[in-house]
């Protein structure tokens, strides 16, 4: 029997964060199937919001496409994304279009072999994750407001004009310049 080729896709949010727990029990896992061979692993660090390149889920995508492995087996559905249903049922679906089939390792009933899996239980993971990423930005901009009313400041410092460089100065010269030309212009049409 020709053994099942597998992909591990593992994803963390920040370098806060560290891969090797999903890594080391993913390996533990496909070790115990019967059959199973690990051929590739994708580790990235990096949001699953879809607002930020994620190289390794491209390349695992890419490898997927090319059959490089039958199957792939992720850690739990919103480490593979938190996009959304839409876009999250689009990959697991294309991953199925191409003969690769999917296996989540702490959500055991999504996996290839489950039919309800397609319908119900993937929608409304799938909208669970991307409401996570909802929280979590509420909750940076709920930190963002605390620390302004305490006083602290963002953004770049103000420059002293006394002490920019001679070429914002120059830049700031040809701004107003050209602002003033285009006044004159437009008061000698009217």
């Amino acid at each position: 029997m020709k053994p099942t080729r597998i992909g591990i896709y593992c994803r963390v949010s920040t370098n806060k964060q560290e891969n090797g727990n999903q890594l080391a029990q993913l390996r533990e896992f496909v070790s115990q199937q019967p059959g199973w061979v690990i051929v590739a692993e994708f580790v990235d660090t990096v949001t699953g919001s879809g607002k930020k390149a994620r190289p390794q889920f491209d390349a695992m995508m890419l490898a997927a496409s090319q059959r490089q492995f039958d199957r792939l087996v992720f850690w739990a559905l919103d480490r593979l994304s938190r996009e959304g249903v839409v876009k999250t049922i689009g990959y697991l679906q294309e991953l199925k279009g191409w003969g690769v089939e999917w296996r989540s390792y702490t959500q055991p009933f999504l996996d290839t072999g489950n039919e309800m899996v397609d319908s119900i239980v993937l929608s409304v993971l799938s909208a669970l994750a991307k409401q996570e990423r909802v929280v979590i930005a509420e909750r940076t901009r709920a930190g963002l407001e605390r620390a302004k009313r305490a006083g602290k400041k963002f953004g770049r410092p103000q420059v002293d004009a006394s002490i920019a460089s001679r070429q914002t100065l120059w830049r700031r010269r040809k701004a107003a310049e050209a602002a003033t030309v285009g006044q004159e212009n437009s008061t000698a049409s009217a």
